[in-house]
């Protein structure tokens, strides 16, 4: 696969890092020699210093033998008319654009519809809301996912001493609790990932990914002494294009919302936009402000300014002074292994949402949707079995599948199935796959090919 990335920023780094260790064939452009430099020091990909909107520098690069042109760079327009460039050289190219502003917000589905030079459209801002949402939903989640249409759920928590299932082995899940066990997909220890089997015993502090059917989460979350508290009011910190939408969305789901915002200009802009909304002009660090608008009495406080070191010290002050929990933004890849360390472990980055929703486009099979974990180190792969597939006609046990992927789920007519052994995966069935990233590469052809691994 070839992958063409305009933009060498954040995301168009991060995503080259990821397709270049798959050995993806991997073209970057850039304008800004700085940004290049650092991928070319860093990565085995080929690097072009020029304008990624420029037909002649798409043409050197390669754009009419390319499976996919992802234009992410810090223009929206930019990446518009890199992608219109492309598909006027090669229309057969995928095409991937990033788009912020929300002026475009409305033309998403029109872009693909009516300018069929952008294949997908990609907002971090909407999908990092989402995952809030998505976190507000369970308090004692710290990673929390949909797949199958949101029938199936994926969820990361933090296990306690008191839980039922700590000190329990994986194989006798089913002694204890009958049809009703999770499937543990993966469990963080000490900061290494493990892709758990049989013999593996559960220990406090470990960070657990379950899944399970979307009607029996509560009943999940029971088994590990954990339940789902409904969230009435929230705080969020930084009134930017995030925390208005946010803003908006939470008002129409009639919970109370307080907005602290710095810039007197910015509140002006959200209170004539806001219908329900308390918003405050004020420094969200401010410990005496956080007393004054009752912390202790919020279920969530949301640190979302343009300041990784505000948000992070906003969650430290919240939490300290009692709020019931906290979700912060960072957007530094750098940090995020500092942050379960210092107690914040329910943590977004708009950059990591793009990186997943691209996946999902650059993954091989036919791959429904693709999510990235535990900072970029595992994949949660939703696909169909495909009859030419190495994982089909064949009981599990007799399939030899890559190290650090396992199958977690079967979706045959509706019906969600928990694997064994005996389990035979069908044409036409959708799977669920976790795959640490060293295994993907494999599982891509795994899920196209009948291939034998070792």
């Amino acid at each position: 696969m070839k992958v063409i990335i305009v933009g060498a920023g954040e995301v168009g780094y991060h995503i080259a890092s990821r397709l270049a260790s798959e050995n993806k064939n991997v073209v970057v452009i850039d304008k800004d020699p700085d940004s290049l430099r650092r991928v070319s020091e860093n990565l085995d990909v080929q690097v072009i210093n020029a304008s990624g909107s420029s037909p002649t520098v798409l043409e050197e690069a390669g754009i009419k033998s390319a499976e996919i042109l992802l234009a992410v760079t810090n223009s929206d327009e930019s990446n518009l008319v890199a992608c219109l460039v492309a598909n006027m050289l090669s229309p057969a190219t995928k095409k991937l654009a990033r788009i912020r502003s929300s002026d475009y917000d409305d033309y998403h589905e029109m872009f693909k519809k009516e300018a069929p030079y952008i294949d997908t459209v990609i907002n971090p801002e909407i999908e990092v809301v989402n995952t809030i949402q998505r976190l507000m939903k369970v308090p004692c989640a710290v990673d929390m996912g949909e797949l199958a249409g949101g029938r199936v759920i994926f969820v990361g928590l933090v296990l306690d001493e008191k839980s039922p299932m700590s000190g329990v082995k994986l194989m006798d899940f089913g002694a204890m609790f009958g049809q009703s066990r999770p499937l543990i997909a993966a469990v963080v220890r000490n900061e290494e990932l493990i892709v758990p089997r049989g013999h593996h015993i559960l220990e406090p502090g470990d960070l657990i990914y379950f899944i399970c059917e979307h009607g029996r989460l509560e009943e999940t979350l029971r088994l590990f002494d954990k339940d789902v508290r409904p969230v009435k009011r929230v705080m969020i910190v930084g009134g930017g294009r995030i925390g208005h939408r946010l803003a908006k969305s939470l008002e129409s789901q009639a919970i109370q919302t307080k907005i602290i915002e710095s810039d007197m200009a910015r509140c002006k802009f959200l209170a004539e936009r806001m219908n329900k909304t308390i918003v405050l002009n004020g420094d969200g660090s401010d410990q005496k402000l956080l007393i004054d608008e009752n912390v202790r009495d919020t279920d969530v406080v949301i640190a979302l300014t343009h300041d990784e070191e505000t948000n992070i010290l906003v969650s430290l002050l919240a939490k300290n002074l009692g709020a019931h929990t906290t979700i912060t933004k960072v957007s530094k890849f750098s940090y995020f292994p500092l942050m379960s360390t210092i107690g914040l472990k329910k943590v977004v980055s708009p950059r990591l949402s793009a990186i997943s929703t691209i996946l999902h486009d650059v993954r091989k099979g036919k791959v429904l949707t693709a999510v990235s974990l535990l900072r970029e180190e595992a994949e949660m792969i939703e696909a169909m079995a495909l009859e030419t597939s190495a994982i089909t006609g064949k009981p599990l046990k007799k399939i030899a599948f890559p190290k650090g992927a396992i199958l977690v789920s079967i979706i045959r007519n509706d019906i969600i199935m928990i694997p064994t052994g005996e389990s035979i995966v069908e044409h036409g069935d959708k799977i669920i796959i976790f795959a640490r990233r060293q295994a993907v590469s494999k599982l891509e052809k795994m899920l196209t090919v009948k291939l034998e691994f070792f």
